[in-house]
């Protein structure tokens, strides 16, 4: 019984941790695309923006503890999903420094900003914080409006 009564508390840990995540129950976060003002960029499964760090030249992240607080990164506990104009080529994983699964897109590691507080909000857009500046992403990998 008393197995019984763990199991049941870790997997309910797990339900909490995947909500908070944004995932959706199998654990495969989504990146989908959204249409604004300033052209089409990647969002999460529940349409909340995506940005990339420029301070991460490499696929692993450099934004952990309060900046991971800021910048939630979009974690997924199973393969990663794309639809519509987000290319599933370009969609791929990492391994953060706290053994979670980060998703990054054209190596670049991704992030949703804890301001945006609906879809398709992008006030982390052009941002500067935490040693480097925050950009959403679209369908080819590129920060929006163009460049790195």
């Amino acid at each position: 019984m008393r197995k019984w009564l763990i199991t049941a508390a870790v997997a309910a840990l797990a339900g909490l941790a995947l909500a908070a995540t944004g995932q959706a129950a199998g654990g495969a976060a989504a990146v989908k695309t959204r249409h604004g003002g300033k052209g089409t960029f990647l969002v999460d499964g529940k349409g909340r923006t995506l940005y990339l760090f420029q301070k991460d030249t490499t696929r692993k992240s450099r934004c952990a503890g309060d900046c991971a607080t800021q910048w939630p990164p979009l974690l997924t506990t199973g393969k990663p999903k794309a639809s519509g104009p987000a290319r599933k080529s370009l969609v791929g994983t990492t391994k953060r420094a706290d053994g979670t699964t980060q998703v990054t897109y054209d190596r670049h590691p991704l992030y949703r900003y804890i301001a945006d507080q609906k879809p398709g909000d992008m006030n982390g857009q052009g941002v500067s914080a935490f040693g480097a500046r925050w950009y959403a992403v679209n369908p080819a990998g590129r920060r929006l409006g163009g460049g790195y």
